[in-house]
């Protein structure tokens, strides 16, 4: 389980191909504290570290992992936003992550609000609970984040300056394409609505 507090964001060194697989080289201030069998949080998908060598380490991202979020449109040179699971001890800062990314997102928007900005999304409903309320929270490349305008296919969310230059959210424009886990919460009530609606 993940909170949404990304921890640093990592370079990718290298992507290397394994028939219906991807697998995935970072650079990573924290590579040299990992373990083979870790799970950490990559733009909010939980992926296993296979191997590490000195400040880099490897994940692997199987066919549906690469086609549900946007791991599999990264090129060497991308950052992608970390998280290392939570300690069952340690303060939820943000809310219940899984590192499970639902859908994916297009950025439509991007407002400078002096100081901090703003950043519309869009996707594609899909029911089941996969909405926005308005100050619910939502994860975005693994960051969690407070919907501060939520519509039927779209959001926007409010981003101060510490979270832009400590994140990947300095690199999304309008045409980026963000993962998105709706929170687990609302999902769960979703689902239990519908069995007992019917």
């Amino acid at each position: 389980m993940f909170s949404g507090i990304v921890e640093c964001t990592a370079e990718v060194v290298a992507i290397r191909a394994d028939r219906q697989n991807k697998d995935f080289t970072l650079r990573a201030d924290f590579a040299r504290e990992l373990k083979i069998d870790q799970s950490i949080a990559h733009n909010g998908v939980c992926l296993t570290v296979v191997d590490i060598a000195g400040d880099t380490y490897t994940v692997t991202a199987m066919k549906e992992t690469l086609e549900r979020s946007n791991l599999g449109a990264l090129r060497v040179g991308d950052l992608v936003n970390l998280e290392r699971s939570m300690k069952p001890d340690a303060l939820l800062d943000g809310h219940i992550v899984q590192g499970h990314v639902d859908q994916t997102a297009v950025c439509t928007a991007r407002e400078d609000a002096d100081g901090s900005w703003y950043f519309t999304f869009e996707y594609q409903p899909q029911g089941g609970g996969l909405c926005t309320v308005e100050k619910g929270s939502v994860a975005v490349n693994g960051v969690s984040l407070t919907v501060c305008d939520s519509k039927p296919a779209s959001f926007r969310v409010a981003i101060i300056p510490y979270t832009y230059e400590h994140t990947n959210f300095c690199r999304i424009e309008p045409g980026s394409v963000v993962n998105l886990e709706f929170d687990i919460v609302g999902k769960y009530i979703a689902r239990l609505m519908q069995q007992y609606t019917r």
